[in-house]
């Protein structure tokens, strides 16, 4: 059986390979015999090929899937060309759809990433917390009128339920109408500012909510950029969830910003109307509503006319919005908010610069808001600040005066007026507490006291007679001596020799310790030059130093503060009373109060006038006029005045005796109308007493020239150093002032 093709019978045969009769002779036909050709088999024949050869039906299985893929790949164009018909019978508006969709599934998976690489730079959720409103100092006078404000806000809080119910509704109506709605974030909003923003091609209208805008007051800074506004919309939505919407809108109220440094409603209202926040109109509402917009262009201060028309935009907010009637908008826009007048912060921001130093020595750290009452009084502080500038206005530039101090202090040593300065508003340095000149006489009723206490008497006599130690002569400005002379009208007369003697007989060391005693707190060199006031003291403290003798001898340390108390009004610090105690004996206070008596009755002091009232005091004056001094007393107020110019530049011959007493009985009496009258501890009415230019009535200024003045002390050659100690063994200086100058004398 030759092998190859099958024949009829079905076996195999080889190809035939002789020569086609149509090729020609000796063609070489290699074509299959037609038996050798593949035929479809019959299904009878098939059937028993399965049955006989079931091994080859196994190897013959897997042609079918081949088959199967031929067929596939050859219809495959023709399903192609199907599916570009099926294509192109789609609308194109599914198509975008689908696009869109992708895209914006993209979109906000970014966004997600964006916002969560956002939210990683913030501080962990569970430990964010609100930071804590900078304190305000509230500082009222004694009656409880506001005197000044201090701190970073510019103004209490004030909560929202104190508030009346049209401001908060403005905020809402023209900042974030849907702020009771959304959850921090505003899409409608947003939608609407972003289309506004495209069509008008610049920037008009913000999407932020009221919840966004505090976000970035409380947690962030100003920038704008979209790291920022990523960031303040994940806090946005935490504040939401913490917070309830009025505590939101309470947070707000009290910390955005109003212009003009002021930070929340409060500081604004005060600041631009004069009043409380709980007492605003609803013209004035709508106007605070609209500044925060634009706080710095819209603040009345500098744009009233476009704070007005803010304001307007705001009511019709409100009216559309129906938070106020028809009439209440109309009736708000016939009359607009206006600006109160502006204020100049006058003397008493001395008094507040003085308080906030002061008060952390008596509460410690402050957390939160607190209101201090203090002892001032405001007709008193008013009269203070008049008398000064009204002096020096009219003879300032006369007497080459630049400036000016006084203190008044009640006999419990509180602080009723304080004016620093001229005007605060040009120097906010605090000469009445912070600067230190020399006293120059003013000092000499320590030196006095302290020779009383050594023995002596208001009738001792010692010598008005040159002198000269170590090379210093110490001599009066008239360069004219009286020869002996009682205290009293050394005192009165303000004779430096007699000084002079006195504290060298006594030692300069127990002046300074009698000086301390009293309540002078700088510190005082122990040398014979004390007995001129050469060593330099504050005006608070030598004011606080006479009040032993105006009450009888008992110390006080000068205070402003009387209470604090916190935001909840429980009580942080209240004054007790307490002090040194007494430090001066009555019998020496009233032969003190006698000598000085003289000093407004036939010394340096008659100038002074003061009506019906028995008064005392020391003039002082530095060497070449440098400061000018008047400490005068009654049984009620002690006021000390001091006059030079802050470069310490001579004055033209300004003394204690006349500017100073001329602003101290303008204050004095303003500062005793109609109270009752009362004397000195003591004291007794003289015979001068009522006399011109001291208690009565039309007493002038300027007595006659022959009136003893106050004038520095003539000094000749150096000033000694400190003197040794004066105690046994006798001593140089002791021997010398016990042989010629008469200290053993009494």
């Amino acid at each position: 059986m030759a092998k190859g093709g099958r024949g009829g019978d079905g076996m195999r045969r080889e190809p035939v390979m002789g020569r086609a009769g149509g090729a020609g002779a000796g063609g070489l036909d290699i074509r299959l015999d037609p038996r050798d050709r593949p035929s479809a088999p019959s299904r009878a024949a098939k059937a028993e090929r399965r049955a006989e050869r079931p091994s080859e039906r196994i190897l013959e299985e897997p042609r079918a899937p081949k088959r199967k893929q031929r067929e596939e790949r050859a219809s495959a164009p023709a399903r192609k060309a199907d599916r570009r018909r099926g294509r192109r019978r789609t609308p194109l508006f599914w198509r975008l759809f689908k696009w869109g969709a992708l895209l914006g599934l993209w979109a906000l998976i970014a966004l997600g990433g964006l916002v969560a690489y956002e939210a990683s730079k913030l501080p962990p959720m569970h430990t964010l917390m609100v930071p804590k409103r900078p304190p305000t100092v509230t500082i009222l006078a004694a009656d409880g009128k506001t005197l000044a404000t201090r701190g970073d806000m510019g103004g209490v809080a004030v909560p929202i339920r104190e508030l009346p119910p049209y401001l908060p509704k403005a905020f809402v109506a023209i900042e974030d109408q849907r702020f009771y709605s959304h959850f921090g974030l505003d899409p409608e909003g947003l939608a609407r500012a972003l289309v506004t923003n495209i069509t008008s091609r610049r920037l008009r209208q913000g999407g932020s909510t009221l919840t966004q805008q505090l976000a970035k007051n409380l947690f962030l800074t100003q920038e704008r950029t979209a790291s920022r506004k990523v960031q303040e919309l994940v806090l946005a939505l935490w504040l939401e969830a913490k917070y309830s919407k009025d505590e939101i809108l309470d947070l707000y109220l009290n910390r955005v910003y109003f212009g003009a440094g002021a930070y929340g409603v409060e500081a604004a209202a005060q600041r631009y109307f004069g009043k409380s926040a709980r007492q605003v109109t609803l013209a004035e509402a709508a106007m605070l509503a609209g500044l925060v917009n634009s706080p710095s262009r819209l603040a009345p201060t500098r744009n009233l006319k476009g704070a007005q028309a803010r304001a307007a935009l705001v009511l019709a907010a409100m009216r559309d919005q129906g938070a106020i009637s028809k009439d209440m908008a109309q009736t708000a826009l016939a009359r607009p908010a206006q600006l109160a007048r502006p204020t100049a912060p006058g003397s008493s921001g001395y008094v507040a610069d003085y308080v906030m130093d002061q008060l952390e020595s008596f509460t410690g750290d402050v957390a939160g808001d607190v209101t201090v009452r203090t002892t001032i009084d405001p007709a008193l502080q008013q009269a203070g600040e008049r008398a000064l500038e009204d002096t020096l206005a009219k003879s300032g530039a006369k007497f080459g005066v630049g400036q000016g101090a006084l203190v008044s202090l009640d006999t419990d040593g509180a602080v009723k007026a304080l004016v620093g300065g001229r005007s605060y508003e040009d120097s906010q340095f605090n000469r009445a507490v912070t600067a230190k000149r020399q006293p120059g006489s003013a000092f000499k009723p320590f030196i006095y006291l302290t020779a009383l206490e050594h023995g002596l008497s208001p009738d001792t006599v010692r010598d008005d007679a040159p002198l000269q130690l170590k090379g210093w002569r110490p001599e009066n400005s008239t360069h004219d001596y009286r020869g002996p002379v009682t205290l009293e009208t050394a005192l009165a007369l303000s004779l430096n020799t007699v000084s002079v003697r006195l504290a060298l007989e006594v030692g300069p060391k127990a002046v300074v310790a009698t000086a301390h005693r009293l309540g002078i707190t700088s510190n005082l060199d122990p040398n014979p030059s004390i007995a001129l006031g050469t060593s330099e003291v504050s005006v608070l403290e030598l004011a606080g130093a006479y009040v032993p003798f105006a009450n009888g001898g008992i110390g006080v340390i000068p205070h402003v503060i009387d209470e604090v108390r916190g935001a909840d009004g429980k009580v942080i610090y209240r004054r007790a009373t307490s002090g040194p105690g007494r430090v001066l004996d009555g019998a020496y206070a009233a032969m003190m109060n006698r000598m000085l008596i003289q000093t407004l009755v036939m010394g340096t002091a008659r100038r002074a006038d003061l009506p019906g009232w028995e008064a005392a005091g020391k003039t002082g004056t530095s060497q070449d006029y440098r400061d000018a001094w008047f400490v005068g007393y009654t049984a009620r107020f002690v006021t000390a005045v001091w006059l030079g110019n802050d470069d310490s530049s001579p004055t033209k011959k300004a003394s204690g005796a006349n500017l100073p007493v001329e602003i101290w009985s303008r204050y004095m009496k303003s500062a005793h109308q109609n109270a009752p009258v009362a004397e000195l501890p003591g004291g007794l009415r003289s015979a001068g007493f009522g006399s011109i230019g001291y208690g009565q009535p039309g007493g002038s200024f300027l007595p006659p020239e022959g009136l003893p003045d106050d004038r520095p002390p003539a000094v000749v050659g150096q000033m000694p150093g400190r003197q040794a100690p004066q105690q046994e063994p006798m001593t140089l200086d002791r021997w010398f002032v016990e042989t010629f100058l008469g200290g053993g004398r009494r």
